[in-house]
């Protein structure tokens, strides 16, 4: 799959932490199976290490997923890299662990780019310092995938720097911006979104319900697009196809995949 853009052709399926069904999220391993199937969109995300490197990570601390403890930002790259990232998956609920001390490795967002080449990613920034930004625009550009990454962040102050320094790299609207501030603003208005807009969001936010019929038609009457995260039931990606969300994030892209092709969102490869 040879991208223009990140939104070119719309993507309809994206691998949540890659194919972490089936392999270790969030690793090589996973990029490249999701790959493999031909999906949309690889999402991941990135925290700044000790040493100010990028590495792939979702979580702020260790354990989880690997054999060691601590955080992330505390620790350098080569301390990560000496660490098992397959330690903890099981597909069993603990009764084997297929890809312990099996050689995965946490990796860095370079050599993330680099294994996937024509690969479009969602790259969440996770740490709150604010080098994260500086870096993440200088391994972009090193790799020349302004095209097809889009930047996320939780903290509203990197999508600020992120947006400020390097506009022509998309960015995804993050949750405090859409509630309150853009989607019962937007709702009742007519005036356009001064730059592309793309709402990565659930489908409740606590209390309130973030995808109807009337968001998705006024979102896309403002050329929004609307991308939903976390959906795992075939059923629940059946509605809310229905209702015209663009993109739904799953851990299960095979599953996915194979609803978009039933309702003719994609076609047979």
């Amino acid at each position: 799959m040879n991208s223009t853009s990140f939104l070119n052709p719309m993507p309809r399926v994206v691998a949540h932490r890659g194919d972490s069904a089936n392999f270790p999220e969030n690793t090589l391993d996973a990029f490249l199976s999701a790959a493999k199937l031909k999906i949309d969109v690889i999402e991941t995300d990135v925290h700044l290490t000790k040493d100010k490197k990028l590495v792939i990570w979702h979580d702020p601390t260790l354990e989880r997923n690997t054999n060691g403890k601590g955080t992330i930002e505390s620790h350098t790259l080569d301390e990560l890299k000496k660490l098992d990232a397959g330690y903890t998956f099981t597909k069993d609920g603990g009764k084997t662990f297929p890809f312990r001390a099996k050689g995965v490795r946490m990796c860095t967002l370079d050599e993330a780019l680099k294994a996937c080449p024509d690969e479009r990613f969602n790259i969440d920034l996770k740490s709150k310092e604010p080098e994260i930004v500086d870096e993440f625009i200088s391994i972009i550009r090193q790799n020349h995938a302004e095209n097809r990454v889009c930047g996320a962040s939780f903290h509203l102050s990197n999508l600020k720097k992120l947006r400020k320094k390097a506009p022509d790299i998309l960015t995804s609207i993050t949750t405090v911006e859409v509630i309150p501030k853009v989607l019962f603003r937007a709702l009742y208005s007519n005036k356009p979104f001064k730059r592309k807009t793309i709402f990565q969001v659930p489908v409740e936010q606590g209390p309130i319900k973030v995808i109807t019929k009337d968001f998705v038609e006024k979102m896309h009457k403002k050329d929004a697009v609307i991308m939903v995260w976390t959906i795992n039931d075939e059923d629940e990606m059946e509605r809310l196809f229905s209702l015209g969300v663009d993109t739904i994030m799953t851990d299960n892209p095979r599953l996915l995949i194979k609803v978009a092709k039933k309702m003719g969102l994609r076609t047979e490869e």
